[in-house]
């Protein structure tokens, strides 16, 4: 048996709805990481999103 080709993105797109569904009722059932604060962190943004780190005047690339 061979589907149409709209029949099969009707398929996947009912799939892609409950996936999406079932991802946020995960999410919603999750219990909040308690995370310790950080000490002595650096203020601003995550350097290591940016693909480097720079501390005490050395540059490095991870």
């Amino acid at each position: 048996m061979s589907e149409t080709p709209s029949e099969k993105e009707e398929r996947i797109a009912a799939a892609a709805k409950r996936a999406l569904e079932e991802a946020a009722e995960r999410r919603q059932k999750a219990a909040p990481l308690e995370l310790p604060t950080e000490l002595g962190g650096r203020d601003g943004p995550e350097p290591t999103r940016f693909g480097d780190w720079e501390r005490k005047g050395i540059l490095s690339d991870f």
